[in-house]
């Protein structure tokens, strides 16, 4: 079931004229549900409503933190899914009208949710292999940090790594540097450094990234560097990981003829569930 502008339906009727279709004039987030509440949830609104502002949509009065959270909880009980955990979609596209130009700048929304089986963010002990995507690259501006519905760097990087055999792979600016992985933010480690892409390279504004952020300038056993990461400094890393909303911390295990360790990725972890647990 998808609430569909506060309804709840069993598939939402578009029109030929919606601009997420024609145009991917649409933002989302995807969320972690678990229980009884929502992964930072503050976090995400605000970066909604950021990224509705640079994508000069009007944002609805209605569009309160509080509000859009009971619709969220309207969906997952609507699937059964309300004392679960899942997987939590939130789209909100512009209005149908206009080419390039649009008519109108009011939006519409849908949520959909889907379940997970595990409660918290794990690790497995599986083989996670990446490769440069180098087809395409992003652009390092603004619009490169939000969530828009225009992911086509993502699918056709999607596609060669599955093609390719490997499980996922990093993106890579036009200035050639490593921005993020196909699903999430990226932090390599080398001794007892992190470092991560700046925004201003063209990252995506991670919600993860910053918990993790968040945590590292708590704790005394790590230094933190936003900066530039090029791709020779991946095979002289000690670890490598990628953060993403669902899966919070997923180690890389392998980069060409370079094997990573995945310890302080998992010790990561276990802070990251206690502050998604008490934030």
């Amino acid at each position: 079931m998808i609430n569909f502008n506060g309804n709840i339906v069993e598939s939402p009727t578009f029109t030929a004229d919606n601009r997420g279709v024609l145009y991917g004039d649409g933002v989302f987030e995807t969320m972690r549900y678990s229980g009884d509440k929502i992964y930072f949830w503050e976090e995400h609104y605000l970066r909604l409503m950021a990224s509705m502002r640079i994508m000069r949509m009007d944002i609805p009065m209605g569009f309160t933190m509080e509000k859009l959270e009971e619709e969220v909880i309207k969906c997952l009980t609507a699937n059964g899914l309300a004392q679960a955990s899942a997987r939590v979609r939130l789209t909100v596209y512009r209005n149908d009208g206009g080419t390039y130009l649009p008519q109108d700048n009011g939006v519409g929304y849908f949520i959909s949710a889907k379940a997970l089986q595990n409660p918290f963010f794990t690790l497995d002990d599986e083989t996670y292999e990446v490769e440069l995507y180098k087809d395409h690259y992003l652009s390092a501006d603004l619009l490169s940090t939000i969530k828009s519905t225009n992911r086509l760097i993502n699918i056709t990087g999607s596609i060669f790594a599955d093609e390719n055999g490997y499980q996922n792979c990093l993106l890579l600016n036009n200035n050639k540097m490593v921005v993020e992985a196909l699903n999430g933010n990226v932090f390599l480690v080398k001794g007892n450094t992190l470092k991560t892409p700046p925004l201003a390279d063209g990252c995506l504004r991670g919600i993860i990234r910053k918990q993790v952020l968040d945590i590292l300038g708590k704790v005394e056993d790590f230094e933190v560097e936003e900066a530039s990461i090029s791709p020779f400094e991946l095979q002289k890393a000690d670890e490598v990981f990628i953060t993403n909303s669902i899966l919070g911390i997923r180690p890389v295990t392998k980069y060409r003829k370079k094997s990573f360790n995945t310890g302080v990725a998992r010790k990561l972890l276990g802070m990251l569930n206690a502050k998604a647990r008490l934030g």
